[in-house]
């Protein structure tokens, strides 16, 4: 059951890119709240908790099976919007980054011969299908709504509304 060196020392990495994207949205919280759009930041402030369930998956795996995961440099980058969109297409382009440091794990378990990361990484592979999907709409509702006052603080009060990660009760992912 011991994992693979190369492979723990991806695990690693993953564990430091989640917790880097919690970082992330974190921030990106602050710039919508900055925006008065209090919805949307409760939306990435959710987010950024999802990631550390997600981080804490990975470090379970990792000490599930004997090794010892170590955390990196938490370095998020500037992280800088001036609109909603702005604040949207951050995050999918974080997403994106994510899911292919996930697809280049799952690539790594397969070189290894690792069978017990499978069902780990397929679990993420899907997760990350939805993150992308999730944020692409809102993206496209935002594009759609453009100046129209209104319409985003509609938006706003919807996405305010998504209901809270508690990692104690979450299953799967």
């Amino acid at each position: 059951m011991d994992i693979p060196k190369k492979l723990l020392a991806a695990y690693d990495e993953q564990i430091t890119l989640e917790l880097t994207a919690e970082t992330v949205y974190r921030q990106l919280a602050i710039e919508l709240d900055s925006l008065d759009l209090p919805g949307m930041a409760t939306w990435m402030r959710i987010q950024a908790e999802e990631e550390v369930v997600h981080a804490n998956r990975f470090i379970s795996h990792v000490l599930d099976r004997g090794g010892h995961p170590r955390i990196g440099v938490i370095d998020p980058g500037d992280v800088t919007v001036e609109t909603s969109v702005d604040a949207f297409n951050a995050a999918l382009k974080h997403e994106q980054k994510v899911s292919e440091s996930i697809r280049s794990l799952y690539r790594l378990a397969r070189e290894e011969d690792d069978l017990d990361s499978f069902p780990l990484l397929h679990n993420f592979i899907n997760e990350q299908i939805e993150e992308e999907s999730s944020v692409s709409e809102i993206i496209g509702r935002i594009t759609k709504i453009g100046d129209d006052g209104p319409g985003i603080l509609r938006l706003d009060a919807e996405l305010g509304a998504r209901a809270t990660v508690d990692p104690e009760t979450t299953s799967g992912l």
